[in-house]
């Protein structure tokens, strides 16, 4: 297949999560949830080993599923002389099913507008929809805090870290990393259940965002005058702040939105399973209500910048492959030729 198909796939999906966002019902991220759910039951133990189990079982069920309907599709494109065609719808119906980008800045927006006309039980109630941590012990200032930490972080996951998948690895990539994505979110938490059980989806979902973390901070960094910022300070807080992150990937965009934004983050959260404190990042002031609608237009800018991204690297993975396939089929048409020669 050309390389374009691939890219044309990834930019009809996020043309699709701009228009339609996510479905209020019926997700598919839901109903694999709801599969992860009644796995873990069946498969819980406090350990390790079926923790292992548990995420080998659903992400990599997972990924042999994009596998076998990317065959199955293109098969059925061949069949009918529209391969090109079907190969770009899957990829679009699979980037817009991974993609959570303008679901991600509504909520944030709604959180700004609601602390900004004062209504701290209204935002309270939508901060779940961003992360888990505890809204009734936070003020205006910690849901502030709060929701520019979530836009920062979700942007890479949910944005940058799809794309970047889905441009090496295309459907499967994409579908694989929501799974795991989604595993962490579900288990990865150090509560006293998950604390071996989700060992194996937290350690999967740190190596999966291994890239993207460093290439959404750095997307961050450049994107800063967006909203005002130094490309220049927000890299330097990032590379002096992103590593004392006690995640190995949230640190380095957390404090790349920090620096662009002229913010500090970090501090002591509250979740429901208890207490962290984690080091301040940035050295600007306090987040406001306002700074919520400058995240959400820094986090626009990344995910424009990372689909574009994303989108050429597609092109030119593809593009390699076929020369790869090429070549390998040359040298064997070649090798059995000198073969028959030497008969």
């Amino acid at each position: 297949m050309p390389g374009w198909v691939h890219a044309a796939g990834l930019l009809a999906g996020a043309a699709l999560d701009v228009v339609l966002a996510d479905p209020a019902r019926m997700h598919p991220v839901a109903a694999f949830g709801t599969v992860a759910d009644h796995a873990e039951r069946l498969l819980y133990h406090d350990s390790r080993a079926a923790g292992l189990a548990y995420t080998s079982v659903l992400a990599g069920g997972t990924v042999v599923l994009g596998a076998l309907a990317r065959t199955g599709v293109a098969r059925a494109g061949r069949r009918f002389g529209c391969q090109r065609t079907t190969s770009v719808a899957l990829t679009a119906a699979a980037t817009w099913t991974v993609l959570g980008g303008t679901s991600l800045r509504r909520h944030g927006r709604r959180l700004g507008s609601d602390l900004a006309r004062g209504d701290v039980a209204a935002a309270r109630s939508r901060l779940p929809a961003l992360c888990g941590r505890d809204p009734a012990v936070l003020d205006t200032a910690g849901l502030s805090r709060a929701g520019v930490e979530s836009l920062a972080e979700n942007t890479s996951d949910a944005v940058v870290g799809p794309l970047i998948w889905g441009a090496v690895g295309g459907v499967p990539g994409l579908l694989g990393y929501r799974a795991i994505n989604t595993l962490d979110a579900m288990v990865g938490y150090r509560s006293s259940r998950h604390a071996r059980f989700g060992w194996a989806s937290a350690r999967l979902d740190d190596f999966a965002n291994l890239l993207p973390s460093r290439v959404a901070g750095l997307l961050a960094c450049a994107c800063a005058p967006v909203v005002g910022g130094s490309p220049v300070d927000a890299y330097w807080v990032m590379r002096r702040d992103g590593a004392s992150h006690p995640s190995p990937n949230a640190g380095q965009v957390e404090a790349a939105f920090a620096g662009a934004l002229g913010l500090r983050l970090g501090g002591t959260l509250r979740y429901h399973h208890g207490v962290e404190h984690r080091p301040v990042m940035g050295y600007g002031r306090t987040a406001q209500p306002a700074d919520l609608e400058r995240a959400a237009v820094l986090s626009a800018a990344v995910s424009a910048s990372a689909l574009v991204l994303s989108a050429g690297v597609a092109a030119a993975a593809s593009a390699a492959r076929s020369t790869a396939r090429s070549a390998v089929r040359s040298a064997w048409t070649s090798g059995r030729a000198r073969r028959r020669n030497r008969r």
